[in-house]
């Protein structure tokens, strides 16, 4: 177990200076959209006010008021989430080709530590899942923040103050990265770590076996997505008709779920220990 965080502690040190520079990021075009889309609601209410001769509760009427949901469903404040969720996705690969394509092969000096090489796997893969769950919560103190810039550009008198629970729940793709509820977020995690663990399989497959291992890869890949929906794919295709109570489905689906991620961690075991030579 020390091994396991003197190596999860390496990998989250090597990540962070770009870390840090996509959470900048991230804030920088974030705060700049939230301040461009209340000013120009508030140009658009004084030009109708003082210049149109609209009165405040016409321009509500007609324009209805602002609230942090005008801004979260912008494009210019999605684009920012789209870009963390491309640089995490490009950094699953990254984590493991950059040990390989390094100077001197950085892989065979971690493969020939002292420790399992189970140890660095996993240790991959619990920074991949902490630095996604780092963003989400960098994101929410954000949304926080700027719906305090928002009151301070905004008066009370055109604007709907929601919960963050609420402007989450607004917007599609942002209730997805932050759940409104604990199974909601069991779920979209679990379902996010059976995706990195089978993405970590792909590539072992492929270092192991080059060519022929992307082939294994995508056969694998594929595989363990139809295991996952099987259930879905059983009662709604299949069978045409709801066999099972919505808990007996989510169990079924643990199930399956459960098998992807231990079956996904003894083939790359499999892989790591038998395959992948030093």
């Amino acid at each position: 177990m020390k091994n396991f965080f003197k190596l999860l502690n390496f990998e989250l040190n090597r990540f962070i200076k770009l870390y840090s520079v996509l959470l900048i990021v991230v804030f920088l075009i974030q705060l700049s959209s939230t301040i461009i889309i209340a000013l120009n609601y508030m140009r658009r209410a004084n030009n109708a006010v003082f210049q149109g001769g609209m009165t405040q509760q016409g321009f509500i009427d007609m324009y209805s008021k602002f609230s942090m949901v005008d801004v979260v469903n912008s494009m210019f404040f999605v684009i920012p989430m789209a870009i963390g969720v491309a640089a995490l996705l490009f950094y699953l690969f990254f984590i493991w080709y950059r040990d390989w394509f390094a100077r001197n092969t950085f892989i065979y000096r971690l493969l020939m530590l002292p420790t399992s090489r189970m140890n660095i796997y996993l240790s991959k893969a619990t920074a991949i899942m902490l630095t996604v769950l780092g963003i989400v919560a960098y994101q929410i103190v954000l949304l926080k923040f700027f719906s305090t810039v928002v009151k301070w550009i905004v008066p009370k008198v055109y604007r709907v103050d929601y919960s963050i629970g609420e402007v989450v729940n607004s917007f599609e793709y942002l209730s997805i990265i932050i759940p409104k509820g604990f199974t909601e977020f069991f779920i979209s995690y679990s379902l996010g770590f059976a995706f990195v663990v089978i993405m970590f399989t792909v590539i072992l497959f492929e270092r192991s076996f080059r060519l022929k291992g992307i082939v294994f890869g995508v056969i694998y890949a594929t595989a363990a997505g139809v295991i996952l929906v099987l259930p879905l794919i059983i009662q709604y295709l299949i069978i045409g008709k709801e066999i099972l109570y919505p808990g007996e489905l989510f169990a079924v689906q643990i199930v399956m779920w459960m098998i992807i991620v231990f079956g996904s961690l003894f083939v790359s075991r499999y892989l790591l220990k038998n395959k992948v030579t030093v």
